[in-house]
């Protein structure tokens, strides 16, 4: 480890869904967008911070194959060497329980995007619980592109959302019209957000954009991935590790 790096934990918390349900109730293949895992995933590594991956039920989170074709990465050589990585990370082989996940034992929280969170994630009860804590803990929390529909899980006992009112970015619809989604999807999460009270700002389409509230930070898309997750290890370099 290089000098003026430190050691601390974060958590990914990445979706378990391989499909996701459109507007007719037919089944699209999804999982998580690989870029979105694999470049933070570096940066943490790199900075020095270790990775735990907790995924609703404990199982591996799937990989979206389409965030692997050469068209979504720049190169087939990228492609490949996101593929490996995906393949031969510890940190995805074996994931815990959403339900096991302690925020107190770490740092940050992570939660990469592509379809797969708007399916489960954005549902999951123990999701919304583990970021309603680790807000109320002051845990860093970093979410980019589709990964803020799990924002819409965060609801306390009396139903309202922990995070409404805060400003949050994520993928649009523009991007997901341009993506050639929009008009199969149920939902979209531009609109979502919206409607139970955040405050959502865009860049234009694809472009590299993030937003930060607090200890609340998102990027709007997959090449906001690297951007974002820089702006977490800025915010945990001046922030004592959690325990080992």
């Amino acid at each position: 480890m290089s000098e003026g790096k430190k050691t601390g934990k974060i958590l990914f918390v990445m979706t378990g869904a391989d499909e996701w349900t459109l507007a007719d109730g037919s089944k699209h293949k999804t999982g998580f967008w690989a870029e979105e895992a694999a470049v933070p995933l570096e940066v943490f590594r790199e900075a020095g911070f270790a990775v735990t991956v907790a995924t609703p039920r404990g199982v591996r989170p799937p990989v979206d194959e389409a965030s692997l074709a050469p068209d979504a990465v720049g190169s087939a050589e990228r492609a490949e060497q996101i593929r490996t990585l995906l393949e031969t990370a510890p940190e995805l082989q074996n994931p815990i329980a959403l339900s096991d996940a302690d925020v107190a034992e770490y740092d940050a929280v992570f939660v990469p995007g592509g379809h797969g969170p708007m399916e489960d994630l954005a549902v999951d009860a123990d999701a919304g619980a583990l970021l309603i804590a680790a807000d109320r803990a002051r845990k860093t929390i970093g979410i980019v592109c589709h990964g803020p529909a799990i924002l819409l899980a965060a609801k306390g006992e009396d139903g309202v959302n922990a995070f409404s009112g805060r400003t949050v970015t994520c993928f649009g619809n523009a991007e997901e019209q341009q993506a050639g989604l929009a008009d199969k999807a149920p939902w979209l999460l531009e609109d979502r957000l919206t409607h139970e009270g955040f405050r959502v700002t865009l860049g234009l389409p694809w472009t590299v954009h993030t937003e930060s509230d607090g200890n609340l930070l998102t990027g709007q898309n997959p090449a906001s991935s690297e951007k974002l997750a820089h702006e977490v290890v800025q915010r945990l370099r001046g922030q004592t590790p959690a325990r080992s």
